[in-house]
């Protein structure tokens, strides 16, 4: 057990590995074009896709869905702004084509870790979407496959690509907010309290391959909900354990991140979480409220994940954000703009808002990710980023389920409790294996 979760060779040598040069020798020319395959087109896939596509240097060429209309969508998509993309449903295809440059990887979270890992080893660039893994010692895999294979994997934790965060970051490295010793990540907003219903198992679709989309996951009857593909509703797969881990690895991760970039992405010390379905009557698993408390070296951080009340917090008219409290002014921070409160009432906030060049995020981002293939530097959401912000969010979820409070080792990527260290491991079902 020891062995297997203390390779120092992934994020226990985290310092020297952020800033050594991802060059491999595999430059494009300034007038290729980077061809992408898109793995998982549905809601999050389309998206990147759409982005994509936004951005001369990128080729899509390539697209892999285990759902017959989702391909049918993105092919139609991609003809309508004059893409000819091959069309798939299993995405080992993508990784076996070695006219592919890069992969995106937008499939429910439980299929992250090993499709990265895969596609690193098939010599291709990647970009993951978030939260980067479902279980701790995937993350570690996925940063260990990045190295031993000089790859550039860039994360979908896209707010780091926008200028609200970015200028969030510079604030608070300045000093201008003071001795910080406490942060705050919130969500808020109004369920109903039927929520997705209680819809009983079935057959699957005749054109979805339901073994496919569980992959590593236990095998089970298919329930709508558990597949989650709805027109009226983002999928709802992220409520449900065996793929992913609700809110908190949902929201909790785009909201702690930006507390991550302000201080350079450290780890807590400690975790201790609580939560509970205390009104939602649906048949999904992961809490309608839920509280965690993190204690980093030098400051305390919460998040708050409120979906049964959505008054927004601080009087800011947000239902979501991340703050920072320090001793001469307090600092939020969310999609919509960055405001700093100063501790003195003479004094006025100081706020950045309404800006289009500072709210864009996503094409910036992927246009981050095609600059560094080309240039074989490390992303602005490197995958330890996300590993990191990722890790954060599952102790807190094993702190809630198991009613633990669990001491961290970032040294040793572990935890003190020992009987809480077989949870970090990777559960696949037979025959996947997660191999780097």
């Amino acid at each position: 057990m020891e062995r297997e979760i203390s390779r120092r060779t992934a994020l226990a040598s985290a310092g020297a590995a952020l800033t050594t040069s991802l060059f491999t020798g595999r430059i494009k020319g300034a007038n290729d074009r980077i061809t992408i395959g898109f793995i998982g087109i549905g809601a999050m896939g389309s998206g990147n896709l759409d982005f994509a596509m936004k951005i001369p240097e990128a080729q899509p060429v390539a697209v892999c869905d285990v759902y017959r209309p989702h391909l049918e969508r993105a092919e139609a998509d991609a003809r309508q702004k004059g893409f000819q993309v091959k069309a798939v449903s299993d995405f080992r295809e993508v990784l076996a084509d070695k006219s592919i440059d890069a992969v995106c990887i937008s499939t429910p979270d439980h299929w992250h870790a090993y499709m990265a890992v895969e596609a690193c080893k098939a010599g291709k660039d990647v970009f993951v979407e978030k939260p980067a893994c479902k279980f701790v010692e995937e993350g570690q895999k996925m940063v260990e496959a990045a190295r031993k294979y000089n790859r550039i994997v860039q994360a979908g934790t896209m707010q780091r690509s926008g200028g609200y965060f970015q200028k969030a970051a510079e604030i608070v490295k300045s000093g201008r907010l003071g001795a910080v010793t406490f942060c705050h990540a919130f969500q808020s907003g109004m369920t109903e309290q039927k929520g997705f219903g209680n819809p009983p198992d079935g057959d699957p679709p005749a054109d979805l391959d339901w073994d496919l989309w569980l992959g590593p996951a236990p095998k089970v009857p298919f329930n709508p909900n558990r597949w989650g593909v709805k027109a009226a509703t983002f999928p709802t797969f992220r409520y449900f354990w065996d793929y992913a881990g609700g809110a908190m690895t949902d929201w909790g991760v785009h909201l702690i991140d930006p507390i991550h970039q302000c201080f350079g992405d450290p780890m807590p010390l400690a975790v201790s979480a609580m939560g509970s379905k205390f009104y939602v009557e649906d048949n999904t698993q992961t809490p309608d409220t839920m509280l965690a408390t993190f204690q980093y070296e030098n400051f305390l951080s919460s998040y708050e994940s409120r979906t049964c009340n959505p008054l927004p917090m601080f009087g800011l008219g947000q239902g979501a954000g991340s703050v920072i409290h320090g001793t001469d002014a307090t600092l939020f921070v969310n999609r919509g703009g960055c405001r700093i409160i100063p501790n003195k009432k003479s004094t006025e906030p100081e706020t950045w808002e309404k800006d289009r060049a500072m709210s864009d995020m996503n094409v910036p981002h992927w246009r981050n990710f095609l600059e560094c293939i080309r240039t074989r530097q490390k992303p602005i959401s490197e995958i330890e980023t996300c590993v990191r912000s990722s890790t954060v969010c599952l102790l807190a979820n094993l702190s809630m389920r198991f009613k633990s409070r669990i001491d961290w080792d970032q040294n040793k990527w572990t935890c003190a409790q020992s009987d809480m260290q077989r949870y970090l491991m990777a559960t696949y079902r037979e025959p996947w294996k997660l191999d780097v």
